[in-house]
């Protein structure tokens, strides 16, 4: 049963695999905790979408889809801050717009490349099972370097996220921060790529984010629980598709909304079951 249960790991590409699963888990899980706190997963679901035109473009001029798909994060990232910075417009406004002009900019370019269909399915859907040894470098150097960052600056987004009187009080330079955030979601966002495409990213950046925030209100210990989470749902979604024979970005996916579900219906406190229970336990 063990060696039948162990037998993806004799494979180098389930291991390549299976140790980009682990960093894009882990690396979204963290990030994402911000993302559920200040309610941006529209903002992560647009720019997962707006990196299209950045492909195919890359594509289209045989480079590299990495470096095409992350400077079109970065140029809506950049233009969602602008955009909003004054006020004028709202930021969610500013995310609709930029999110539909990008994804029909994709769309567009995509369909004039006629031996697009192929390559546009690992996009969307991820191609775990492709990684290749540069593909690993390139994911640790750029999550080490979004995690790194998080830590140096934990105290100026944490008061940004929870108190913007207090950060305008210790004059915090409140745009510059929320640029920054906007620039690690984008990172992230564009580094998730190979491991679970764009039409999965958001939920590995939001779903073990609320698994989290249902078992702890402090964030150092939501980050943990969600990276847990995270790193969970890439062995097992990993190895389920493997065994199943499914897609490993939607087996991760999968996975990760099943824990949801647990901690939806169990957590301490919080949880539906929790709550049920208490309430038929008090008397009338």
């Amino acid at each position: 049963m063990l060696d039948w249960l162990f037998e993806p790991l004799s494979y180098g590409f389930m291991q390549r695999g299976l140790a980009a699963s682990l960093m894009v888990g882990v690396l979204c899980a963290v990030i994402g905790c911000y993302v559920v706190l200040r309610s941006m997963a529209f903002l992560g679901d647009a720019m997962a979408h707006a990196i299209l035109p950045g492909v195919a473009v890359a594509y289209l001029l045989k480079g590299s889809l990495f470096i095409g798909a992350l400077a079109a994060a970065l140029v809506v990232a950049l233009g969602i801050g602008f955009l909003s910075r004054q006020g004028t417009i709202k930021e969610d406004t500013a995310i609709g717009i930029l999110f539909a002009a990008a994804l029909s900019l994709g769309i567009a370019l995509i369909s004039s490349a006629k031996t697009y269909a192929t390559d546009l399915t690992h996009i969307l859907f991820g191609n775990v099972l492709g990684v290749s040894s540069g593909d690993l470098w390139l994911t640790a150097g750029v999550g080490l370097l979004v995690l790194t960052l998080i830590v140096l600056f934990y105290k100026e987004l944490l008061v940004i996220s929870f108190d913007p009187v207090l950060a305008a009080t210790l004059r915090l330079p409140a745009e510059r921060l929320r640029t920054l955030m906007l620039v690690l979601i984008a990172l992230t966002i564009v580094v998730s790529l190979q491991t679970v495409g764009v039409g999965l990213v958001t939920a590995m950046l939001v779903t073990p984010a609320a698994t989290a925030s249902l078992l702890t209100r402090r964030l150092p210990s939501m980050m943990v629980i969600s990276a847990a989470m995270g790193a969970l749902s890439a062995i097992i979604g990993l190895f389920l598709s493997f065994h199943v024979n499914i897609a490993s970005g939607a087996a991760v996916v999968m996975t990760a909304t099943f824990l949801f579900m647990v901690a939806y219906l169990l957590a301490p406190h919080r949880g539906v079951l929790w709550r049920t229970l208490r309430r038929k336990g008090t008397p009338d």
